[in-house]
């Protein structure tokens, strides 16, 4: 009799049971993709540079550390009160390296025996970064410098104070090839171009800019010529147009 009771129970239960319970549940029908054109355009506005970056640096040997520390600093030191005097703002001075270095020299090979190297001295550099906010003073301030002191450097970028003007513009031409790009599609493929979805804008950056670089050397010509140019500024920008149907 208990396996007859359990079946009957089992019934009851099922019997009880809402019709939609015991009904599979049908998959909603997916909805169909839309169709677009998705283009990228890249945008891009030249402006002149309004400043310079400047990277400098004083190079001093001596038979001891403290003699080489010493005559960097007096070096330096000059350099700094000269570019203040000039009217660079404490803000607009950084220093950006400094290292003190022993120097040792490798004698040849004696018997086929490597020689233990020799300390010959110290070489301390200091380096400072200047931002140079009037680019007429560049080639002055470069001459003075070498003259007081410095002996090595370069990378002189030349930027803008700011940009955001170049950027703007740079955006509008972005779009703006965008959507002739997507005009130019839409009209190969037959289709009929629709409203703007979506528009993704990519990190904008200037291009690469030619950096002037030199050794500088207490020979150095008293006027050093240097030209700005332009500084080019970039923006990508991804933009997906609709297709009408």
């Amino acid at each position: 009799m208990a396996p007859t009771l359990s079946k009957t129970l089992v019934m009851t239960a099922l019997l009880a049971l809402p019709l939609g319970s015991a009904a599979p549940v049908l998959a909603q029908e997916a909805k169909p993709r839309e169709a677009v054109i998705s283009v990228t355009g890249d945008g891009e506005s030249s402006l002149a540079p309004d400043m310079a970056v400047v990277n400098l640096a004083v190079v001093k040997q001596a038979k001891t550390a403290r003699e080489a520390l010493d005559e960097n600093n007096k070096a330096m030191n000059d350099v700094l009160k000269a570019l203040k005097d000039g009217g660079i703002a404490e803000r607009d001075l950084q220093t950006s390296g400094f290292s003190i270095q022993p120097q040792f020299n490798y004698p040849q090979p004696v018997d086929g025996q490597q020689q233990q190297p020799q300390l010959i001295g110290y070489q301390t550099i200091n380096s400072v970064t200047v931002r140079l906010r009037d680019l007429s003073k560049l080639g002055q301030v470069i001459d003075q410098s070498v003259t007081l002191g410095i002996n090595q450097g370069g990378d002189i970028q030349f930027t803008n104070d700011k940009p955001e003007a170049a950027f703007e513009e740079a955006r509008k031409n972005a779009v703006a090839e965008a959507v002739k790009k997507a005009k130019t599609l839409s009209e190969a493929a037959g289709v009929k171009l629709g409203r703007i979805i979506e528009i993704n804008e990519n990190e904008p950056r200037p291009l690469p800019q030619p950096a002037y670089r030199a050794t500088m050397m207490k020979e150095a010509d008293a006027a050093v010529p240097v030209q700005g140019g332009e500084n080019n500024y970039t923006v990508s920008v991804t933009v997906t147009f609709a297709i009408e149907q």
